[in-house]
């Protein structure tokens, strides 16, 4: 409080450092000076009101100490209309404090204290020249603190430039991971990623977690996937308007969102104790962002599991991380079907044992139900109590296939005999049956066509309502296509696609026949079609001669040397020239 230096802060999410520099800063304030006294920065709009929620709970006890949170989004009449009443302190994100600050209505001059919360994230989302500038208007004798939950180069340049003879306190160890989170990891191929997160979520029936993901879209994709098959879940990005987030944060603190998936910037300043789940659907480039991801469970004492769902390209990533934490991640095999119904039956069992029940109010329904249901015994009652909950995934899980990749297995390698780029041979896309777990189609419609992987998901996802169609395998060949399909949807799959339309040609699709020539079918197709447009044509123009016979018409049969339009003569080794003359001469000149 009283010291000259200024102070750098490092620790994990979740371990009091609001309170750290908030509680400090509530005591250097004089309630009776009503103009902004300290200042606190920090990268988004949900950590800001975050922080300004923590310190008006701090100041409970403190009179007439008012906390003005300043962000983008809402309306900068309301803000401007509280500064002019007086604040002693304002949380503000960056771009809206340039703002009021180049309309002249916060003063600056009396801020004793100015606060950099998440600085590293305010470094990666690129306010550092807004920082430069806000900082030109605040008093140099200020008192500076920073604080994040790891320290890159980057920011101890920052400190170096903007800060005074700086005290560095750390929690642990410098970029060390949460000590109450486990870290495990599923090892998947890539197109199962999906597939893998959904058995996660079956297996924790009482997951209250959230899900990272790298881009706005993908956020966005996987959010509308998950809740059109039937989970609890919603999306928070940077897309969304600010009445929208704050709904999204109102319905996932309440607990009436089970699954959160978030970008990262976004997920700042979520403040939840009780995640008992934070899931990696794949893993950041920058190992700082992990920590972070990590840092939202196992808060305030409490345990947590951080989740990284992962292909085989980034094993390495894993190792870097270890590295970086200082704790050793788990290798688990994806849940099994078994495994994910048998949690869900228990669950549900003890669910019943901990309801509760109005004896006074259930009475009056419960003789007419007792009659309903007396022809059947306990043991009959309670398996359809529990088939209620176990049908869906039974229905669901039913043929379903591992979804581990192998710890051996090798990716980019060319195995004996393939054929340069990695290329398949015909006879490996050429084959009948499905992957474990999956039905083999065919359709009669191929890269000869203009027919490619994206052409046929469209048409699927165009001709198929309803629940979510899992596509395996891909296999192009020249006239038709070979793809696999979960066995469940491979009927549907069959029923939606015949008869639909590809720029004009009417599709057919059937479940792979394993002694059917398809190649011959679809070639004497083809061939007919051209024979056909070729008769037309006769009648009106002569067929086009190739590129060859016009070679070998104007070179009278001879193979062509280097050169256009001229060749050597080995003796006199002058140029000698065959057709126009004049097109000849052009080109020598």
């Amino acid at each position: 409080m009283n010291g000259d230096n200024d102070i750098i802060g490092l620790a994990q999410t979740g371990t009091g450092k609001t309170a750290a520099f908030g509680l400090p800063v509530l005591q250097r304030i004089d309630v009776e000076i009503e103009k902004p006294q300290a200042l606190i920065i920090a990268p988004t709009r949900e950590l800001c009101l975050q922080i300004a929620g923590d310190l008006a709970d701090y100041s409970k006890y403190i009179n007439d100490l008012r906390v003005l949170p300043v962000y983008g989004g809402s309306s900068i009449e309301s803000q401007i209309k509280m500064l002019r009443r007086g604040v002693h302190i304002v949380v503000a994100t960056p771009g809206r404090l340039l703002d009021l600050i180049k309309r002249n209505t916060v003063n600056m001059e009396c801020v004793r204290t100015v606060i950099l919360d998440e600085a590293d994230e305010m470094l990666n989302m690129g306010f550092i020249d807004d920082i430069n500038e806000i900082l030109t208007h605040v008093p140099a004798d200020r008192k500076m603190l920073l604080f994040s939950a790891t320290m890159p180069t980057e920011i101890e340049a920052i400190a170096k430039k903007y800060m005074n003879s700086p005290d560095e306190i750390v929690v642990g160890s410098r970029n060390e991971g949460a000590e109450n989170v486990r870290h495990i990891y599923y090892m998947v191929h890539a197109r199962d990623k999906y597939l893998a997160l959904k058995r996660v979520a079956d297996f924790c029936p009482s997951i209250y977690g959230i899900i990272f993901c790298r881009t706005r879209r993908e956020t966005q994709e996987i959010a509308d996937w998950l809740i059109s098959d039937g989970y609890n879940a919603d999306s928070l990005h940077g897309d969304l308007s600010q009445a929208q987030r704050d709904l999204v944060m109102k319905k996932f603190r309440e607990h009436n969102i089970q699954l959160l998936v978030a970008t990262d910037v976004a997920a700042r300043g979520i403040d939840v104790d009780d995640l008992t789940h934070v899931i990696n659907y794949g893993l950041p480039d920058d190992i700082a962002t992990y920590t972070h991801r990590s840092g939202r469970t196992g808060r305030a004492g409490k345990t947590g599991v951080s989740v990284s769902i992962v292909h085989m390209r980034e094993k390495g990533k894993i190792r870097d991380i270890e590295k970086r934490i200082g704790k050793d991640f788990e290798r688990h095999e994806v849940p099994a079907p078994k495994d994910i119904i048998s949690k869900q039956l228990f669950n549900l069992a003890d669910r019943l044992e901990k309801v509760s029940v109005d004896e006074e109010q259930i009475s009056t329904y419960l003789p007419g139900i007792k009659k309903k249901l007396e022809w059947l015994d306990s043991e009959d009652l309670l398996k359809r109590v529990l088939s209620l909950e176990a049908n869906r995934l039974l229905e669901y899980y039913k043929d379903a296939r591992v979804l581990d990749a192998p710890e051996n297995e090798k990716k980019g390698r060319k195995e004996k005999g393939e054929k340069k780029g990695g290329n398949r041979s015909l006879e490996d896309k050429d084959r009948r049956v499905g992957e474990e777990g999956y039905e083999r189609l065919y359709i009669n419609c191929g890269k000869a066509d203009g027919f490619f992987a994206p052409n046929l998901i469209e048409l699927i996802n165009q001709n198929i309502h309803g629940q979510r169609v899992d596509i395996g395998r891909i296999d192009l060949l020249s006239g038709y296509s070979l793809f696999d399909i979960r066995k469940g949807d491979a009927h549907r799959v069959v029923s939606a696609l015949k008869g639909a339309d590809f720029f004009g040609k009417r599709l057919y699709c059937e479940i792979a026949v394993a002694d059917k020539d398809y190649a011959s079918e679809n070639k004497g197709k083809a061939v007919k079609k051209r024979d056909r447009h070729a008769a037309a044509d006769d009648d009106f123009a002569p067929r086009k001669k190739s590129r060859r016979e016009r070679r070998e018409e104007r070179f009278g049969g001879k193979k062509e040397t280097k050169g256009r339009g001229r060749k050597k003569d080995k003796k006199s080794e002058k140029p000698e020239f065959h057709g126009n003359y004049d097109k000849f001469k052009k080109r020598k000149d």
